[in-house]
């Protein structure tokens, strides 16, 4: 006999199946590469094959770690929605670190060099509106961590998107004037106890939106740190990273307002 807990698990595999069939969906994946000038880089792209025929797109940028399964899983999440979603590789074909000490050393490469990192981003923008099925005029970016740097960094540059979201992210930039460069909506998801990002580095921010009349939201969450989205940075506040439920749950809902409000208010 089945337990309630296993029916549970296994009963609805099939309705889902059912689901899917019916409505006719089905999601694409499909490892990418592109260049930005020498270097090869290696992105992921999920879509629907359901509705129309191009679609709101979303760039995703990972954390520290580089490309992995957490931004994939984004995607296929994204895409499920409806989206065409792209998970940018920053780092490199193949340079994914393993560890946090290798981690941080690669980030800082770009976070010391922010004309390398908005380039990087760049040409996954760019690999994004190469997408047949993808609506060029309704384009966002998200990131997570060292992606939230990187999509702020993006806005900053001038880059022709509708809007941009930071999950967790740094706010700092060493060129503060270039927030008068910004022609989409910022959106900042942000842990209220987040020891990475101090309080100095939000007031800057807040004084670098208003200075370059940028239409921005900074939102924080109580009893949240870094990393709030990530189930693999445990649940000790304590260590300054972990994951929290009740902020993932709401910040994925925050950016699923604003993508309706930027894509179709």
């Amino acid at each position: 006999m089945i337990s309630p807990r296993a029916c549970f698990r296994y009963c609805l595999i099939p309705l889902i199946l059912l689901f899917s069939t019916q409505a006719g969906a089905e999601i694409i994946t499909q490892t990418i590469e592109y260049r930005q000038g020498d270097t090869v880089l290696e992105g992921y792209l999920a879509y629907n094959t359901s509705g129309p025929a191009h679609k709101p797109s979303v760039l995703i940028v990972h954390d520290w770690m580089g490309l992995g399964s957490y931004a994939k899983n984004r995607a296929d999440q994204l895409a499920r929605l409806g989206y065409v979603a792209f998970a940018a590789d920053i780092y490199g074909k193949g340079v994914r670190p393993d560890n946090p000490k290798d981690a941080a050393t690669t980030a800082a490469i770009y976070k010391n060099n922010r004309v390398l990192l908005r380039e990087r981003i760049k040409a996954a923008l760019d690999e994004l509106r190469r997408q047949q099925m993808v609506d060029t005029g309704k384009i966002a970016a998200i990131g997570y961590c060292f992606g939230g740097t990187t999509v702020l960094e993006l806005a900053r540059s001038g880059a022709d998107v509708r809007g941009v979201v930071s999950f967790h992210g740094g706010l700092d930039t060493p060129s503060p004037q270039d927030a008068k460069n910004i022609r989409s909506k910022v959106l900042v998801l942000h842990g209220a106890d987040d020891p990475y990002v101090p309080a100095e580095q939000i007031k800057a921010f807040e004084d670098e939106m208003r200075g370059g009349n940028v239409d921005w939201q900074l939102v924080k969450y109580s009893k949240a740190v870094h990393s709030f989205t990530n189930p693999d940075a445990g649940i000790d506040n304590s260590k300054g990273a972990a994951f929290n439920a009740e902020a993932d749950y709401r910040s994925w809902e925050a950016m699923k307002s604003f993508f309706k409000e930027i894509f179709q208010g």
